[in-house]
């Protein structure tokens, strides 16, 4: 009978560490809002390709956001980003995502 003989002070190996879970839709907190409503998708954080995200919801006229490729990133790290609005009817607004 062969007998095995494993080294001493061999340090084990760790199994890896669990995937991420994937990201949730993010909803932006919109500055001096009047019906806006600003929320980057999982899918759209998980595909992390540049967006223009229209933000109008019931106000009565649009904004846009447009969100870079490094910060779709940001947001599936669980980063806060900020960012204004285009300019509409002489005024913006500043967004804020903050994943959870």
């Amino acid at each position: 009978m062969r007998r095995i003989v494993e080294p001493i002070n061999q340090p084990k190996p760790h199994p890896a560490p669990a995937p991420a879970p994937p990201p949730a839709d993010v909803n932006g907190s919109i500055s001096a809002n009047h019906g806006h409503t600003a929320v980057v998708t999982s899918a759209q954080i998980t595909a992390a390709s540049a967006i223009s995200l229209n933000i109008q919801g019931t106000a009565a006229h649009p904004h846009t956001i447009e969100l870079s490729q490094a910060e779709l990133v940001s947001l599936r790290s669980r980063q806060t980003v900020t960012k204004d609005s285009t300019n509409v009817n002489n005024h913006i607004h500043t967004v804020t995502f903050t994943p959870v």
